[in-house]
């Protein structure tokens, strides 16, 4: 369509721009730096991720004038690969009414187990809505990752009879305290606290990222507004008064961070947006992070452009 000489519009017409990290990934494979880049690199994305269409740049002789910034933090529940092993030593095991093996009377029979990352957090959860520990098979199970070492607590080795007996009918008992050892045991590889520990004192993936990291926004290199992230609530999403419910500041437009007098970014200017987290500790673990997982950046105001 023929652009209209002469004639320029202006409408309200926010920008934004995010950083997603896919279901069983880690933040730390999409940004492995301290700073968090937004309107920098938009290729190849979705018109959830950004609806921008040059890097740091307006479409063709547009201008912005920007009234307000928002910071958006996504609260979807997280997924888990199962190709991360974690690994638990000396775990009870019993047979099908509860007790210990009793092949030898001095000697208690245990396992070492390693499983998959994903496994662990569904037996996490079922041991903490229960308040009691979860048991499973003593045997391997290819599907969930599971490699299971049957032995006496003084570490020998059962009869191969007595142990495939072990394997046939008992039970591994896992309390909360062992599976979340077995989970921190893949060091970089674990979910941050506020994921292995969901709404339980630990926090939450919002309150690590708003607390934690400092917002920038870049005009022509030049530092338009810097401050640490609570400053710019999101003004949007989902919203609950329920206890367990975490959000990032009313779900309404007027419930965020307005400019006292509007940011001007002209044709062809450069603009960015960085989060920085300045604390080396809690970079990595926000980089542990695991998604379905998304943080936007949105510039809402006017776009001036042609008239088609």
């Amino acid at each position: 369509m023929a652009i209209v000489q002469g004639i320029r519009e202006k409408v309200h017409l926010p920008i934004y721009d995010s950083l997603s990290v896919d279901a069983e990934k880690q933040l730390r494979t999409v940004e492995s730096t301290s700073i968090l880049k937004f309107f920098v690199n938009v290729q190849g994305k979705t018109k959830l991720e950004t609806n921008l269409q040059s890097a740091s740049l307006l479409p063709h002789y547009n201008t912005f004038e920007a009234r307000a910034m928002r910071v958006v933090i996504s609260d979807l529940p997280p997924e888990f690969p199962q190709d991360q092993i974690g690994k638990g030593e000396g775990l009870e095991v019993v047979d099908g009414e509860g007790k210990p093996f009793n092949f030898d009377s001095s000697k208690t029979v245990v396992a070492d187990v390693e499983a998959g990352l994903k496994f662990l957090m569904e037996k996490l959860a079922d041991a903490r809505d229960t308040g009691e520990s979860v048991e499973f098979a003593a045997d391997d199970n290819t599907d969930n990752k599971v490699k299971v070492t049957i032995k006496f607590d003084d570490g020998s080795d059962l009869s191969q009879t007595d142990e495939q007996t072990v394997r046939d009918t008992g039970s591994i008992v896992a309390s909360v305290a062992d599976l979340e050892t077995m989970i921190e045991s893949l060091d970089k590889n674990a979910p941050p606290l506020e994921q292995i520990r969901p709404n339980n004192g630990a926090g939450t993936v919002i309150g690590k990222i708003v607390y934690n990291t400092v917002t920038t926004l870049f005009v022509g290199e030049k530092i338009m507004i810097q401050m640490p992230t609570w400053f710019f609530p999101a003004g949007a999403g989902p919203y609950s008064e329920r206890q367990n419910i975490t959000t990032h500041g009313e779900p309404s437009p007027t419930a965020t961070f307005r400019f006292a007098e509007p940011i001007f970014i002209d044709k062809q200017q450069n603009f960015r947006v960085e989060i920085e987290i300045p604390d080396t500790d809690t970079l990595k673990q926000i980089q542990s992070i695991y998604g379905p997982f998304n943080l936007w950046v949105v510039l809402d105001g006017y776009m001036t452009r042609d008239v088609q």
